[in-house]
């Protein structure tokens, strides 16, 4: 009879959840009211086998080892090993016995690592701590339902919290609103016109509101209605009322008498044309568009897609449009007359966790940031909807985001964006870009004010291993080709000038510099270690990051730095000159500042141009300032394993540069899709501040450089084969030269021909400089 029992009773506590994953603490006290009534039995045996049970089933912290009652259900009982100790009470084995506190101590260590150990993992755990391989995997399954336990009743206590503040805040409006005063005078308030049904109306109407955006959301992705239906029936049958409640989703809160426009058309004269704000209609397109984004950038990211196929020459992957067309329903309209398609997909390993990407994607200064000489400004405008639980899962931003190239060739692209990020399993996220333009009129792409547009593009990064993820990055870009100069009109064909090979290629590089930077391996080619501080090295690389911006947006003539192009007679065409005034402005000088630049074509391989501008000891047969002859280097802080990537303190070595205490500071990088170097005179007291670790963010400095990128074909048609060489790569390449110099100190001061002729001399003198010694 007490076997039977016992059974019965073990069977009862298997349904009740008391073993392995589903543990909870909370149903033991329901397994005992549930024994007491089931087996209502008075004899003193029984009584003992229902506290036994009671007892041994408990809370604890991890260190217990339940052996018979942690076995899963339709698991078969093992039999215990010879000379494992059994504890007998009465004639009747205990049902469990304390791990000893060393064997704690090293399942606890292990826990914080891996709470999720395979089997391997735990036959060598129980092999060190004289375990058998279960009582591992009924430890660590107790240990989760505890740390799960304990993290649910510690959310319980914060969104206590949180509800007691709302409902302090609550009581404090409703007094206000029942004693309103007034801002001026502080006496009692008069409501006006404003009744209390009317005020209800208003509160009813916001409401309702918010519950449409959230039907019209998932209607058609959920329920298969097209969103036309839940936002026509709502109307005002009397279009001449005086009621100045918006009780309709119209323009001036009255409907038109004709019926909503679907998905994707554009309000005319409506309040998304003229409000600045987000109306609930376009939330609703907003978060449709979003939905459907996230779809095409998962489909498109399918590595057995017949969306890709391989191309002859070059073997990247490329786009075919034809199947794209079948897949994928053209939400955002027809590719306009004209436009080119820039469509390419990239995969690698990097070295970021996908959290971290996800943040740096969603806050715009850290992707500023992340992406040096490629977006000179970006802004949210408005965060349309805030992610599940504090994360960034759901949550969808409209922003504002300027994309460059360094070259005055290629404009810089301005574009709204919604930018939409998931999470779709542990480890794995994804971020999509959609233009919110062609959301809101596909017709507008056709008009004279726009020259390109966003389809669906972002990445999908998914956790590996030792800190690295899988990313894989597609851009999917339609522009139009007129206002493209021709000699880089290939390249940004190829994907290589906004296309993922250029996206993954710098966040590899940011990250490869920041492992770099987190490791104790010190480089070969890094003098800096033990000279400069590590505040120092920072402050270096922020200094840095900050030329190059300024350089870039010197270049393509950006918004964020508020240049204004001059039109110059004798200057070739292919010169872009600009100037701009700067007062008191941090990290540059004050007055009138001029820029110049312009890109040529040269018939060297990218990567020998390259070595030769960043070689200090040739830097005296083009460079200016190096008086002749070669310069000194000082201090070189590597950022690659390869040296390529460096940022370089020089010294230049006539004696009348050495008086004023001038040096360069200069940072040069190389990666697939381009090289880039830029300097700037710094003064040396100035210098010496910055490597100790001091501020560098006032430090007054205008950027020189060059860009240079693969330009197998010249403006004037002839093709060149690829080099074999150790600069493997195009055969010619096309240099980009900008120079930024202060021409008067003061603001108010006029900008003259002199001026601009002289740094228009001194840039043909340099590129000429650069043709003869190449050649």
């Amino acid at each position: 009879m007490l076997g039977d029992l016992q059974g019965k009773m073990e069977r009862q506590q298997e349904e009740m959840g008391f073993y392995g994953d589903q543990f909870d603490p909370n149903n033991i006290i329901m397994g005992r009211d549930n024994n007491n009534n089931n087996n209502n039995i008075n004899n003193n045996n029984s009584n003992n086998i229902n506290n036994n049970n009671s007892n041994n089933i408990k809370e604890d912290s991890g260190s217990e080892n339940y052996e018979s009652v942690s076995v899963s259900v339709g698991d078969v009982p093992e039999p215990e090993p010879e000379g494992a100790s059994q504890i007998k009470t009465k004639g009747r084995r205990k049902r469990y016995h304390r791990h000893t506190p060393q064997q704690i101590q090293e399942l606890e260590n292990f826990f914080k690592n891996c709470a999720h150990p395979d089997e391997k993992q735990r036959l060598e755990i129980g092999r060190r701590l004289s375990l058998e391989s279960r009582q591992v995997k009924f430890w660590f399954q107790n240990r989760r339902t505890q740390m799960k336990t304990q993290i649910e009743r510690h959310e319980n206590v914060a969104l206590k919290q949180e509800y007691d503040k709302l409902r302090v805040e609550n009581i404090a409006m409703k007094d206000a609103l029942r004693n309103p005063m007034c801002q001026n005078c502080g006496g009692q308030a008069i409501l006006g016109e404003v009744s209390m049904e009317q005020h209800h109306l208003r509160v009813e109407n916001a409401r309702l509101k918010d519950e449409l955006t959230r039907v019209c959301a998932v209607s058609e992705r959920f329920l298969g209605k097209p969103i036309t239906d839940l936002v026509g029936p709502i109307s005002i049958p009397t279009p001449n009322s005086n009621s100045n409640l918006d009780l309709s989703m119209g323009r001036g809160g009255l409907m038109s008498s004709t019926p909503p426009l679907p998905l994707g058309l554009h309000l005319e004269n409506g309040v998304s044309s003229n409000s600045t704000m987000t109306t609930e209609y376009e939330k609703s397109m907003f978060m449709q568009a979003a939905m459907a984004g996230m779809d095409e950038l998962l489909g498109m990211a399918q590595t057995d897609s017949p969306l890709w196929f391989k191309g002859l020459d070059d073997g990247k992957e490329m786009l075919d449009h034809e199947e794209y067309i079948k897949k994928f329903s053209t939400f955002i309209g027809m590719k306009p007359c004209g436009f080119v398609t820039d469509a390419s997909r990239e995969t690698s390993s990097v070295f970021i966790s996908s959290l971290e990407l996800v943040e740096t994607m969603m806050f715009p200064r850290q992707w500023q940031d992340m992406f040096p000489c490629m977006i000179s400004k970006a802004a949210t405008v408005e965060v349309l909807f805030s992610g599940a639980g504090g994360t960034r899962d759901g949550e969808i931003q409209l922003m504002n985001a300027e994309f460059v190239f360094p070259s005055p060739f290629v404009p810089f692209r301005h574009e709204k964006i919604l930018r939409f990020c998931k999470q779709h399993s542990e480890g794995m996220w994804a971020v999509v870009d959609v233009s919110v333009d062609m959301i809101r009129d596909p017709s507008f792409s056709r008009s004279n004010n726009i020259k390109w547009r966003r389809l669906p593009s972002g990445c999908i990064v998914q956790d590996v291993a030792n800190g690295y993820s899988l990313v894989t990055w597609i851009e999917h870009v339609e522009y139009d080709e007129n206002c493209i100069h021709q000699l880089y009109r290939p390249l940004l064909r190829s994907g290589t000038g906004f296309g993922s090979q250029r996206w993954l290629s710098t966040l590899q590089r940011e990250r490869d510099c920041a492992a770099i930077f987190m490791s104790a391996r010190v480089l070969p080619d890094d003098t800096t270690v033990g000279v400069v501080t590590q505040e120092g090295r920072r402050s270096i690389l922020k200094l840095m990051r900050r030329i190059s911006n300024n350089f870039c947006s010197g270049l393509c003539a950006s918004s964020a730095c508020r240049w204004e192009k001059l039109q110059v007679g004798g200057l070739g065409a292919d010169v872009c000159v600009m100037s701009r005034v700067s007062i008191d402005e941090p990290g540059e000088p004050s007055g009138v500042v001029l820029s110049a630049s312009t890109s040529v074509w040269i018939p060297v391989p990218r990567q020998h141009i390259f070595d030769f501008l960043r070689d200090e000891k040739l830097r005296g047969k083009w460079d200016i300032l190096a008086n002749g002859g070669p310069m000194e280097v000082i201090a070189r802080l590597a950022k690659s394993h390869d040296g390529n990537n460096c940022v370089s303190l020089l010294c230049p070595p006539a004696a009348p540069a050495r008086e004023s205490n001038m040096l360069i500071l200069q940072e040069s990088w190389t990666d697939r899709t381009g090289s880039f170097i830029v300097y700037a005179p710094v003064d040396s007291t100035s210098m010496e501040t910055v490597l100790r670790g001091g501020d560098s963010d006032y430090l007054a400095l205008l950027p020189s450089g060059f860009a240079i990128a693969d330009a197998p074909i010249n403006p004037n048609g002839l093709t060149l084969a690829h080099d074999s060489g150790p600069g493997a790569g195009t055969g010619a390449s096309a240099l980009t030269l900008g120079f930024q110099i202060l021409v008067n100190s003061l603001p108010t001061a006029k900008l003259t021909v002199e001026s601009i002729n002289t740094v228009n001399d001194l840039m043909s003198c340099t590129i000429q400089k650069i043709r003869n010694s190449l050649n």
